[in-house]
């Protein structure tokens, strides 16, 4: 027995899947941001982690920390999720990558799978569940929707 999809059935699936993952890949890196911005859970805070990584700790800082509480949110979700994605390149090129693959052994595996996580929110926006839509940001004429970059 076939069944066919139809898209508009499928987007209440879709856009709960989004916030889902939205919410939980934001809650890693605002906390792990919080670990390294404030000290919180256990971290270093700001000056620790300024002197580890030297000028370029300031804005992995805050962007892991505010680039997850803009997904949580569902604010600036595609900018949050592309920041995001590239700071993970960055802790596999300057750290993880040369320990491999596998993270018992420091590798990056872990940096994938948040890569892997916030590809579909770079890629499909925040979906319904999100901030974005309720504050007055400029809209696109053709799709009435935010800007992309601001979605």
């Amino acid at each position: 027995m076939a069944t066919e999809s139809n898209p508009a059935q499928d987007r209440p699936a879709v856009d709960l899947s989004l916030l889902i993952l939205r919410v939980i890949v934001g809650v890693i890196f605002a906390a792990h941001g919080a670990q390294k911005l404030f000290g919180a859970f256990g971290g270093s805070g700001l000056a620790d982690t300024v002197e580890k990584m030297g000028p370029l700790g300031y804005p992995v800082t805050i962007g892991e920390f505010f680039g997850g509480l803009g997904l949580i949110v569902g604010f600036l979700t595609r900018f949050s999720a592309a920041s995001l994605i590239v700071i993970m390149f960055g802790a596999i090129g300057m750290v993880h990558g040369k320990n491999g693959f596998f993270l018992n052994n420091g590798g990056f595996e872990y940096n994938l799978a948040l890569i892997g996580l916030l590809a579909p929110i770079l890629i499909a926006g925040p979906g319904r569940y999100s901030i974005g839509p309720l504050l007055p940001l400029p809209k696109s004429a053709q799709t009435g929707r935010p800007i992309l970059i601001l979605e």
